[in-house]
């Protein structure tokens, strides 16, 4: 019983701390949506200099798509005239961060941890890109027939780009990473509840092994954004360096068995290992730096720690955030259930 309510308390709190950032990524994230279209995109990331994979790794930063959304994307991106290194920085940055990730970042670790994880994946994008492009020859690139279509452009109301702002950054977007959201609170929940404060800070036989570790567990590990921040939070409680939980957050978000394969089919084998190296030594290097900086964690100064003393307003946050989360975790399976009656009446 007391192992049970110590793990709701630990979902509770990283719940309160949380909430209120990671809504109001939501209505940013709906506001981009309708700012930066596919198709502005699609423009951009042709040609074979760095400067498009500077251009993806910049487009893909701020984008709220998560890990298994930037995949189709990243392939219609291909489909459309991307270069292979474009479309390579823009699948490195892009499922690292977001702006509802960069939120949840901020209220759990602190806004140095913060700034620190969007600069990594900005560079991680730039150099996976250009280490594409680089084994890419002429003939590989020539090889490629996107097509160029044009879409059709949709004239919307101001009031109708409201609705499509708020739909998005509380309807769809919740809907396409509650669930992992879910697993990634829980997960944090048990992590914290089951492994001891400190844990491994005399167990790891140093930094280089910790890195190792969270290299491991991130790699094949299918994890959004934002769902990894608490998972990250909670290796750090029982004793993993920030430098060493900051290599989690890279390759976690970056690469899973769906990334991967869909990358060897759109950008090609030699490339895909290419690809793996390049984000694998961006983060390890990503992991040294931070530890070698003075960066806190915790130092957003609306973060729940002890959760003494819980507003009214932080409350509403809180039940808010979990009602987007439910609701967008089951929307799958009732429009699956809706389209089940309409086939049957």
């Amino acid at each position: 019983m007391n192992y049970l309510q110590t793990l709701l308390t630990e979902i509770w709190e990283i719940t309160l701390s949380m909430a209120p950032y990671l809504l109001f990524g939501f209505l940013i994230a709906g506001i981009l949506s309708e700012l930066i279209s596919k198709k502005f995109v699609r423009n951009h990331l042709g040609g074979r200099s760095w400067l498009q994979s500077l251009k993806a790794a910049l487009v893909g930063v701020p984008m709220p798509v998560c890990s298994c959304g930037v995949i189709p994307l990243a392939a219609s991106l291909r489909d459309h005239g991307a270069s292979r290194g474009a479309t390579a920085s823009f699948l490195a940055s892009t499922p690292q961060t977001g702006v509802d990730s960069l939120m949840v970042t901020y209220a759990l670790l602190g806004l140095p941890f913060a700034i620190f994880r969007a600069l990594a994946a900005f560079v991680s994008g730039i150099f996976c890109g250009v280490a594409v492009e680089a084994v890419t020859t002429d003939k590989e690139a020539a090889d490629a027939s996107p097509d160029q279509g044009d879409e059709v452009s949709e004239r919307k109301t101001f009031l109708q780009k409201i609705g499509q702002m708020l739909k998005y950054g509380f309807i769809s977007l919740p809907a396409k990473i509650s669930t992992a959201m879910i697993f990634g609170i829980i997960v944090s929940g048990i992590i914290s509840s089951v492994i001891p404060e400190n844990y491994f800070a005399d167990r790891m036989g140093g930094f280089a092994v910790s890195m190792l570790l969270m290299l491991l567990i991130g790699t094949p590990l299918y994890v959004c954004s934002s769902a990894s921040v608490p998972i990250a939070l909670a290796f750090i409680k029982a004793g993993i360096e920030p430098g060493a939980a900051l290599v989690f957050l890279i390759m976690g978000p970056a690469t899973n068995a769906a990334t991967i394969s869909t990358l060897w089919k759109i950008i090609g084998k030699k490339q895909l290992i290419v690809f793996l190296a390049a984000l694998t030594l961006t983060a390890l290097g990503s992991g040294i730096l931070m530890n070698q900086l003075p960066i806190h964690i915790g130092d957003s100064p609306l973060a729940c720690t002890s959760c003494e003393y819980t507003g009214p307003l932080q409350l509403l946050f809180a039940i808010l955030l979990i009602l987007i989360l439910l609701v967008g975790s089951l929307r799958p399976y009732f429009s699956r259930f809706k389209k089940q009656t309409k086939d049957c009446s």
